[in-house]
């Protein structure tokens, strides 16, 4: 498989081969899907709670009398047909959301995630990508230069200037390749690659 290797105009300049393994592989919907979901469920922390019906504060004394009134039965407010009531199965903090993924699994997913934006022209490589100082406008001109509006930079090493220039912009993520994730390759519209970060992608996904 062959990707776009572009210059710092966004100008492609050659071509770069990349292993089909990671690359070339068929797009499938319902792994990649799978994977998608995972990783949301394992970022979710279970830190809601609810109170069932021994948890309301409340009185134990009979609303009314059993008979002769007319109404439904009652025996506590605290019933979870009550306003104000408990609930019949409330949220706990220890609530487990966390999917399992086999790691197989996971990068084929990447891989599937990779191939489809290689097929859509979303993805392309460029040889470095730095700027002098830890300015979100010069990070901004540079990104703009390149013709790239929303993009997911991906480095085989975080830069300091990158980190602190980028992190104001909504539209524009950099992370190292240990931080990639599906998520952020499908959200952004384009990804653009350092040719160290490519290597790392086939050490660790290959």
């Amino acid at each position: 498989m062959e990707l776009k290797l572009i210059n710092d105009q966004g100008v492609e300049a050659s071509r770069l081969q990349a292993p089909d393994l990671l690359f070339g592989r068929e797009y499938n919907e319902a792994l990649v899907h799978q994977v998608l979901v995972a990783y949301q469920a394992n970022a979710r922390s279970g830190n809601r709670a609810q109170k069932d019906r021994g948890d309301v504060r409340h009185t134990t004394k009979k609303p009314w009398r059993q008979k002769g009134t007319g109404r439904a039965r009652a025996g506590m407010s605290s019933s979870p047909i009550w306003r104000g009531g408990g609930r019949v199965f409330p949220s706990s903090p220890s609530e487990n959301f966390s999917h399992k993924l086999n790691r197989k699994m996971y990068r084929a997913g990447m891989a599937a995630i990779l191939s489809q934006l290689v097929r859509e022209d979303r993805l392309a490589v460029v040889a470095g990508f730095s700027i002098e100082a830890p300015k979100t406008k010069l990070f901004a001109a540079k990104i703009k230069s390149m013709g790239y509006d929303s993009v997911l930079v991906i480095t085989d090493e975080l830069e300091e200037n990158l980190f602190l220039a980028s992190r104001n912009l909504p539209n524009v993520l950099v992370v190292e390749v240990q931080q990639a994730d599906p998520v952020s390759l499908v959200r952004f519209a384009k990804v653009l690659v350092t040719q160290g970060a490519l290597a790392k992608f086939e050490e660790i996904l290959g």
